[in-house]
């Protein structure tokens, strides 16, 4: 780690304010097609714990939808510091959303073992990767699943809360920061999840996001007072 890194790390880890215990990243699929980008993810994973997050949610907005399969394999190859779930469309389409795939880092992470299991919605793995589910299409979902529960009657309109909502979302959690490199737009990524979320956009492409670029994001938000819509 350079001089200036561990200026920033000692930074960090001086601050009064806490980290973020939940960190999204949102790259897209162009980030991912640049040599060392798998690297770079796996990195920054590592980074993230190492910093004080003790989840972590990567969404890959996605244009072309034939390039999908592909980046799903790939990123179930990723070598990560804990266990990820890795869902693309075709995973949250099995039966509600109920199918993931699941990779315990400790018994292969970067081997390429792992299996299909079954979860309830929200899976409990520290590091969840969305390919091509864009906040929309899952927000839309939700609320077809709660039209389908009110009409078998299994569900009162009327007590319907944010909570109901939040059930019924492929990763219900909200993020406390997320990061997008690149360029200051955040692309179609959990709507409903990220509305209290602190933004951190940098201009530096995902290919050349170093862990001073990471320590970074987590300083400014540190050095922010959060008023969650208030």
């Amino acid at each position: 780690m350079g001089l200036y890194d561990t200026y920033l790390a000692v930074r960090h880890r001086l601050h009064d304010g806490d980290p973020p215990e939940h960190v999204a990243i949102v790259i897209t699929e162009r980030d991912l097609l640049a040599d060392g980008a798998f690297d770079t993810l796996s990195a920054s994973l590592g980074w993230a714990f190492e910093y004080g997050a003790d989840r972590v949610t990567v969404s890959v907005s996605v244009l072309d939808a034939a390039v999908v399969p592909t980046l799903v394999r790939e990123l179930r190859q990723v070598d990560a510091p804990r266990r990820l779930v890795v869902r693309g469309p075709e995973d949250a389409a099995l039966d509600g959303g109920a199918a993931d795939f699941e990779r315990d880092a400790e018994s292969g992470a970067g081997s390429g073992t792992g299996q299909r299991v079954r979860d309830e919605r929200s899976s409990d793995a520290p590091i969840r990767i969305t390919v091509g589910l864009g906040g929309k299409a899952e927000f839309a979902a939700a609320v077809r699943e709660l039209a389908a529960d009110v009409d078998v009657g299994d569900l009162d309109p009327e007590s319907i809360d944010a909570a109901d909502i939040s059930d019924r979302l492929v990763f219900p959690e909200e993020p406390d920061l997320v990061i997008k490199t690149g360029a200051e737009r955040l692309s179609d990524f959990a709507i409903w999840q990220s509305v209290y979320a602190e933004l951190y956009f940098t201009d530096v492409n995902w290919r050349d996001f170093r862990k001073r670029d990471y320590l970074r994001a987590v300083l400014d938000f540190q050095d922010r007072q959060r008023r969650f819509g208030r």
